[in-house]
């Protein structure tokens, strides 16, 4: 890291040095040739040299203003070298504007003479130095037929032109680009940086298989996923690996710039929807300067929340877990990337355990709480149902009371669209958090909950149960083929939650609009066929069964009818009449009875009996999966 630091400063400096060089030989140069026209000066030859010394910082000074030194010149566009001239040009009005205001001014044709001829000798050096940087790197021809991999590049554009300079060039590069595809009709035919231009046909692809090209680079702007994942399925016939020329999300240089990296397909550039991002600043501000508490803050969800809080400049964070590897485990990649930055706190409790949570609130007295902390394995939820009850339901309770007494501004509920309809315990118990959280509309604290579906990549979600499956080579298992889901990424999750939290008022429950539903067994074969294996035939897929309390497709969270929108086109508010505190007591009290009387029980049937006494929308799951074919969410479902 040292190295590569000090050879970007290195190379920045040498630039410098060079287009100093150059300006001293420019205005060398026009002094000798003002000699050779009129040997008796109009004006001293100190003047000259103070007037071209106030030139070059003006001139030096301008380019770095815009960022000309920033640029990798073996990479240059059209835009850099604009900024160059523009650079130039501005210097020069400064620095004749600079030699009136000091008396030096003696006429226009120095400024723009030396100016003019400065530029051109520096674009001249900075295309001597491309050249130089390819042949130096260009590499023995022998080595480019034989040891690299052949690829094709979908792209010819300015992102693919600068891949195939990069993949050709240079000395640690395994690939060797042979030619380009591009669906540009007047692209074909034409060469870019040296190499032909095909369509994007049937014939291209054929082409590929003959070529022998082993991966196809995706180097194009403004991919979203549904342009992505048809990509992917287009050249995925061929059987080469399919890679992706893009920007990380947090991959930033030290200069503020993003930088391309080749990088593997992914399961969420194949979900057909378009990633949520929530980009107003107005709401990230809403949390620089306040004390955060997140519950369950070591979790999927929690842990993601704590990285964007932590992005915005709280005055303290609070972490607060049962389980001590996953909390040490995001404190320590916070110290790592904040350091003295950030005042974090790390808390292990039980949100069960009220007198241990209402120490923490008396201790801290945060201003905002996210409260993730929940149990969420439908299946181990559905055997251990007083386990729900204890943490999910009594757990929220617990912490909404003490956020009340301590004055919190606002708490917010992370919920799930297994709350809609639940046909299990885990969703009753989200939908019973919901209701606790809805009446209390007459508290001087806001409280809100956000119902969201499917999280890719979190623990004991689908997503890591099939790679694990794929790894030990098969078979990947789905309960049902039919059966469907919504899914959503981590970022998008929390960056909901924050959007939610600032614009939390009085008991909203916020939903987001998450595209179509996704087949499952659809993206088993996609996983599988990611690992370049084959679908039934390399790695099998097998349907084992609902599970207890499961049903085939979740309810649609977005039905108009039923919603008010936001500012954020991606995000609602449901119209539900909350129930009175009164009425959500008594539905603890009945919940608490049951709990206190089945506790000698592993798993009595009276706590499921219960749930679905509290909460009327309870059903069962034999009764919605018989009329699943007729459903809406069925439907909107594409093969």
């Amino acid at each position: 890291m040292l190295k590569k630091l000090f050879w970007v400063r290195s190379r920045k400096l040498l630039l410098l040095l060079i287009d100093i060089a150059c300006f001293a030989v420019i205005a060398g140069l026009y002094l000798a040739a003002t000699y050779l026209v009129d040997s008796s000066l109009t004006y001293q030859t100190s003047e000259y040299f103070l007037n071209s010394l106030i030139l070059l910082m003006c001139i030096l000074v301008s380019r770095i203003a815009f960022g000309v030194y920033f640029n990798i010149w073996r990479y240059t566009n059209t835009t850099s070298l604009f900024k160059l001239i523009l650079a130039d040009a501005l210097g020069g009005i400064f620095a004749m504007l600079f030699s009136k205001v000091a008396g030096l001014y003696r006429g226009i044709w120095l400024f723009v003479t030396v100016a003019a001829l400065n530029v051109l000798l520096t674009l001249s050096s900075r295309f001597c130095y491309r050249l130089l940087y390819k042949r130096i790197n260009r590499g023995s021809e022998e080595e480019k037929r034989g040891n690299r991999i052949s690829v094709a590049i979908v792209g010819a554009g300015q992102i693919g032109s600068m891949l195939a300079n990069e993949l050709f060039y240079s000395r640690s590069s395994n690939y060797k680009p042979l030619f380009f595809i591009d669906n540009d009709a007047s692209k074909a035919g034409s060469r870019v940086s040296g190499l032909k231009v095909y369509p994007e046909t049937e014939a291209t692809l054929e082409l590929i298989r003959e070529q022998g090209i082993g991966e196809i680079f995706i180097a194009l702007t403004g991919m979203d996923n549904e342009k992505a994942a048809n990509l992917y399925h287009f050249y995925n016939r061929t059987s080469c690996k399919i890679k992706i020329y893009d920007t990380p999300l947090r991959d930033v240089g030290s200069d503020g710039t993003t930088r391309r990296t080749l990088r593997e397909f992914q399961i969420e550039d194949l979900l057909f929807r378009k990633a949520l991002n929530v980009t107003d600043n107005t709401a990230r501000d809403f949390y620089a300067g306040k004390t955060v508490l997140v519950t369950g803050g070591g979790g999927s969800i929690g842990s993601e929340l704590c990285r964007q809080i932590a992005s915005c400049g709280p005055k303290r964070l609070i972490i607060l877990d049962i389980y001590e590897n996953n909390a040490y485990e995001i404190q320590q990649e916070l110290i790592r990337n904040y350091g003295d930055k950030l005042d974090l706190k790390v808390v292990i409790a039980s949100v069960r355990d009220r007198a241990r949570i209402e120490a923490v609130f008396a201790e801290f007295r945060p201003e905002l709480v996210f409260h993730a902390a929940a149990h969420k394995h439908v299946p181990l939820m559905e055997a251990n149902g007083c386990e729900a009850i204890k943490n999910n339901v009594f757990g929220t309770n617990n912490t909404a009371d003490m956020a009340e007494k301590y004055g919190a501004k606002k708490f917010i509920l992370i919920s799930t669209d297994k709350a809609v309809n639940p046909t299990n315990i885990m969703g009753a118990s989200k939908r019973m958090c919901e209701m606790v959280v809805q009446c209390r509309g007459d508290s001087q604290t806001a409280f809100a909950a956000v119902r969201f579906g499917n999280v890719l990549g979190s623990n004991g979600s689908v997503i890591p149960l099939f790679r694990k499956q794929i790894e030990r080579g098969g078979p990947v298992t789905i309960t049902d083929r039919r059966i469907i889901r919504y899914f959503m990424t981590i970022p998008e999750a929390s960056q909901l939650v924050m959007q939610a939290g600032a614009m939390a008022k009085k008991g909203e429950l916020f939903v987001l609009d998450m595209g179509n539903p996704v087949l499952i067994y659809d993206l088993a074969v996609n996983m599988i066929r990611l690992s370049g294996l084959r679908p039934n035939e390399d790695i099998e897929i097998r349907e084992i069964g609902l599970r207890p309390g499961e049903k085939l497709y979740e309810e649609l969270l977005i039905k108009t009818e039923n919603l008010d929108k936001t500012d954020n086109n991606m995000i609602f508010v449901e119209r539900d009449r909350p129930l009175s505190r009164a009425e959500i007591r008594e539905k603890l009290d009945l919940l608490e009875a049951v709990v206190s009387r089945t506790r000698g029980e592993v798993n009595s049937p009276a706590v499921k009996a219960a749930m679905q006494e509290a909460v009327p929308t309870f059903r069962d799951p034999e009764e919605i999966n018989r009329h699943a074919a007729e459903s809406e969410e069925m439907k909107l479902c594409k093969r």
